[in-house]
């Protein structure tokens, strides 16, 4: 009995616990007292704030569509690479303990998070000139959603959203998620039960924000993405209306719905309606504030619901099924007008009303000249930061500053686009000798401009401009013949050989300086020992300008050897072909034969100082080292040949080679029969009649093929003395049969391979009877070789190439350049000889207001001396003389400063004519096809200012053009009232803008 009584009385309290709890939890869920304490509480731990320096605690997500895109995730990996081209942390968010737990417990840090997010770039002043934002489209607040959208979302997804109480938690809804459950248990049972979402908008926010692909794959997903919103909504308080009505809001913008032709993947509703309709939000909404039951409005209104209702399964609805979203739409304007959501009337004109979908590009077709600085800065960022695509930065949510002034740019890019009206560039003196000519179509001429500005920190980029309305970056990517502006760069070489040779012979006592006489062999270091040994005035200084002051004939009669042959140069100016003269004189009128002289006699000093056996190998044709550079020629020279061979079989198969290969072979039986046993060692004797048969162009008897056989069977035959049988290039015979027995072999291979074969075909320059081709071949590689130390220091002074044309002619531009690398020379001279930080990011500002938030700033490298300062003062005064009284003279006395005080400026002109010439056995030209016309000026003006001034035709109709780089300098002359003045902005305190709506600090 007393056990009876036992049981039924813990029975008894278990039931009243129960019902309890079951009480509690009733009025827990009608209520939210409960959570809404402790989650205000717990919310109000999660705090963010920036300090200095890198933060050590600082999480950043894993994944989630929205933190992908902004570039949260990609974040660390940003950094590294930043820090690698000389940025510094500055600045880093730092969040609290709870916090850091939140992250430990695999939730998404609660915060007030952006609607809208992307690039953002600035000029030095601060103005922003390129804003990307994604959405592009977006809904102010929520006063601004039209009533009739927000009621028709709610009952698509969210009913009890705006339900009282007060501090209702919106991530949870407890009915529905019980109703969820209880679904899910059914449909383990009967598999065909359909299981509606639990998911309220909250924690579809979460999901299409932070989950991975924006998917939920699991109950730990769903278990996230509702403890995620629960915090997140108790941000702001107890009373969570404010939230609730910020989740509508950041729904209708933040509602992922597929990819659009044209758009790229499409963010929001505003965004969507533009990008799969066509439609503009504002005209939507408009109509939809009014909800007058009209065509317009029911036309409005039913594209605006089958977005929301396309939402679950986007790519399908929209790209797949169109068909199928216009039922599902039209099934719930039923549903809609039976709850008293819309009228009767607006229902029945948005069901007669079809969906016609009609894809629309996001943003306007481009103007790419307006856009050029925008485009070179985004291009740039993409390359430091490893994005491949500039889709993908336009979606950071990044700030960046740059060095450039806007105002001076848009003013520079309108006039070089205005000029290209024949009004215009009369007017501002463009038409004329060496000029434009009066039937010049200015549609093709392409000018280009870049202006630096010389600061304490390094050389700010203030202005990048052209009239090309293409996104490519003339300045910094395109590979131009720039003409005469090479012999600036041969000039500085020059004068640093000649300051070395100084710095050396200060270095030595009077008789070890009477010793160099007898070792000398070169012009430049002939003439420099005299110099040193007989002027009194030994400074480096006197002994530049006196190298300034060596003559050199202009005299355009002789021949020169270089570039393995021979070949013949012209002045611009017939008028100076009689003449000799000084660098001075010579760089001043851009005088071709001058600098084709002063570029041997550079070719010459570095032969000279080859260490070891180059001054003596063309003397003695028993040296041993003349075996040494023959064969290093023939290795040269035969992976030429090859590169050529390899391009024309790759991707082949072994059939299609040999007919390519045969096809060009004359059908002789002896020649295709040398052919067939090299290509085909193993084949027997069969097959071979059969080819021979075949091919032959006469009869051969089977007496003659069994000859032919035996005669070239493999290894009877040296490679070279194949090629001359079957007459073709010995290498392209071996290049097949390798490629025949190694498919998809690549080049590196086939010339790692080949090398004795291409030993073995240049084998009769080996004998010392064939001295004169030996030593033309040895020229050339002594050549190469001495080009190879001119282009180390031209590329230590920013030549943007991997390599020189080993010839003369690249003192006349051959080698061609870039104007931004020319403006970093000249940045280098106007520095006196120290090199400059180009400036151009300056600073970066990730995830402002966000508990990512990472600020970055450019810390510029140290300077180098680069030349000698005596140097660059003897070069800014010849090019002080080009600009005053030489090629450039147009721009003479052209800018001043404030104060009315003419500004000393110093340039080089370049005139390039390229064209791609085809010549005959005999050296003589057949064919000539223009390729390109340039007008270059690189200049400097006052101790501030430097840059490029580029004018250009490309393809055919460069032929009909004559204008030269006087061009260019009348260009400058017509900018000169007004380009320095527009630099000049109002400070305003370069103030970094905050993207942050709400931030937790």
């Amino acid at each position: 009995m007393l056990l009876r009584r036992l049981f039924w009385f813990v029975m008894g309290v278990g039931v009243v616990l129960l019902a309890a709890l079951a009480g509690l939890l009733v009025w827990e869920a009608t209520t939210f007292t409960l959570e809404a304490k402790y989650l205000t509480r717990y919310a109000e731990k999660m705090q963010f704030y920036p300090a200095a320096g890198i933060s050590h605690h600082i999480v950043f997500p894993h994944q989630g569509p929205a933190d992908v895109r902004m570039g949260y995730v990609a974040l660390p990996d940003y950094v590294k690479r930043l820090t690698g081209e000389n940025f510094v942390v500055t600045q880093q968010a730092r969040i609290s303990p709870a916090m850091q737990q939140m992250a430990a417990y695999g939730l998404n840090l609660p915060y007030y998070e952006k609607d809208q997010a992307g690039l953002v770039l600035q000029d030095d002043t601060g103005a922003v000139f390129y804003r990307n934002l994604v959405p592009q489209r977006a809904i102010a607040d929520y006063a601004a959603i039209p009533p009739i959208l927000r009621d028709s979302l709610l009952f698509i997804e969210n009913r009890r959203l705006f339900s009282p109480p007060a501090d209702r938690n919106p991530a949870i809804e407890w009915r529905r998620l019980a109703q969820a459950i209880m679904d899910k248990l059914i449909k383990l049972i009967d598999p065909t039960h359909d299981v509606p979402g639990g998911s309220t908008l909250a924690t579809q926010i979460e999901k299409f924000r932070h989950s991975r692909d924006g998917l939920t794959l699991s109950m730990r997903d769903k278990w996230q993405q509702m403890a995620s919103a629960s915090v997140r909504a108790y941000l702001g308080g107890e009373n969570t209306l404010p939230a609730r009505r910020a989740l509508v809001l950041a729904y209708l913008n933040g509602v992922p719905l597929s990819a659009a032709p044209g758009a790229g993947e499409v963010i929001g509703l505003p965004d969507a309606l533009m990008a799969w309709y066509g439609l503009d939000w504002r005209e939507v909404s408009a109509l939809l504030m009014r909800n007058q039951p009209d065509a317009r409005t029911a036309y409005a209104y039913k594209h605006a619901l089958s977005l929301l209702i396309s939402q679950r399964k986007p790519y399908y609805f929209l790209n797949a099924r169109p068909d199928a979203l216009e039922a599902l739409t039209n099934t719930y304007l039923r549903l809609l007008a039976a709850n008293g959501v819309i009228s009767p009337a607006l229902c029945d004109l948005a069901l007669a009303t079809p969906l016609r979908i009609h894809p629309s590009p996001l943003i306007p077709t481009e103007n790419f000249v307006n856009h050029k600085a925008a485009n070179a800065t985004r291009n740039h960022l993409a390359g430091i930061l490893g994005l491949s695509k500039l889709y993908v930065l336009d979606r950071l949510d990044l700030s960046v500053q740059t060095t450039l002034n806007a105002k001076a740019q848009q003013k520079v890019s309108r006039f070089l686009t205005d000029i290209g009206n024949p009004a215009l560039a009369r007017a501002n003196g463009l038409y004329g000798f060496r000029l434009l000519g009066e039937h010049d179509d200015l549609h093709h001429i392409i000018y280009s401009f870049t202006l630096y500005e010389r600061t304490p920190q390094g050389a700010a980029l203030r202005i990048q401009a052209d009239n090309l309305n293409q996104p490519f970056d003339i300045n910094r990517g395109a590979k131009l013949d720039m003409g005469s502006t090479a012999k600036l760069r041969t000039l500085i070489t020059y004068l640093q050989i000649v300051s070395d040779l100084h710095h050396q012979y200060s270095q030595m006592d009077t008789a070890q300086l009477a010793a160099m006489d007898k070792v000398m062999s070169d012009p430049i270091s002939n003439w420099a020992q005299a110099w040193y040994a007989s002027s009194t005035d030994k400074s480096l200084t006197a002994m530049l300008r006196a190298a300034m002051a060596r003559q050199y004939s202009a005299n355009p009669q002789k021949v020169f050897f270089t570039a393995g042959g021979l070949h013949h140069f012209v002045n611009f100016d017939k008028k100076e072909d009689a003449e000799t003269m000084d660098l001075w004189q010579a760089t001043r009128n851009s005088v071709n034969l001058v600098y084709i002289r002063l570029m041997r006699d550079v070719e010459r000093y570095y032969i000279a100082h080859t260490p070891g056996i180059a001054g003596h190998v063309l003397e003695d044709a028993r040296d041993p080292a003349r075996h040494t550079y023959l064969e290093r020629f023939a290795d040269r020279e035969g992976q030429d040949f090859m590169l050529r061979f390899y391009k024309k079989y790759r991707g082949k198969s072994s059939d299609e080679m040999a007919e390519i290969f045969l096809d060009e072979v004359h059908p002789s039986a002896r020649r295709l029969a040398a052919a067939f046993r090299y290509l085909a060692p193993k084949e027997d004797f069969s097959r071979f009649s059969l080819f021979l048969r075949a091919r032959a162009e006469n009869p051969v008897d089977d007496r003659q093929m069994a000859s032919l056989y035996r005669e070239f069977a493999p290894g009877a035959w040296s490679l070279a003395d194949l090629g001359y049988i079957i007459q073709v290039h010995p290498l392209e015979l071996w290049l097949v049969a390798y490629l025949r027995d190694h498919p998809g072999a690549t080049f590196a291979q086939a010339v790692a391979t080949s090398r004795p074969q291409r030993i073995e075909v240049y084998n009769w320059l080996f004998h010392t009877g064939r001295k004169n081709a030996q030593d033309i071949r040895i020229r050339s590689l002594l050549e190469v070789e001495a080009f190879a130390q001119i282009y180390q220091q031209w590329k230590q002074m920013g030549y943007p190439f991997d390599n020189l044309v080993p010839s003369y002619a690249t003192a006349l531009g051959v080698s061609a350049d870039r104007p931004a690398a020319l403006a970093q020379l000249m940045g280098i001279i106007l520095n006196n000889g120290v090199s400059m930080p180009n400036l151009f990011l300056t600073r970066m500002n990730f995830g402002d207001g966000t508990p990512y938030a990472t600020d970055l700033r450019y810390q510029p490298p140290a300077e180098k001396r680069l030349l000698p300062a005596e140097l660059t003062a003897v070069v800014r005064e010849a090019l002080a003389s080009v600009v005053q009284s030489g090629t450039a003279a147009k721009m003479a006395n052209a800018y001043h400063d404030a104060n009315g005080v003419v500004l000393p400026a110093g340039g080089k002109t370049g005139t390039g004519d390229h064209h791609f010439d085809t010549f005959d056995t005999q050296g003589n030209v057949i064919t000539s096809r223009p390729v390109s016309r340039t007008g270059t000026l690189v200049f400097y003006i006052g101790d501030k200012y430097f840059g490029t001034m580029t004018a250009m035709v490309r393809g055919e109709v460069a032929g009909n053009y004559h204008f030269t780089s006087a061009l260019a300098a009348q260009i400058m002359k017509a900018m000169s009232p007004w380009l320095l003045t527009s630099l000049t902005a109002p400070d305003i305190g370069h103030k970094f803008p905050s993207s942050c709506i709400k931030c937790n600090y």
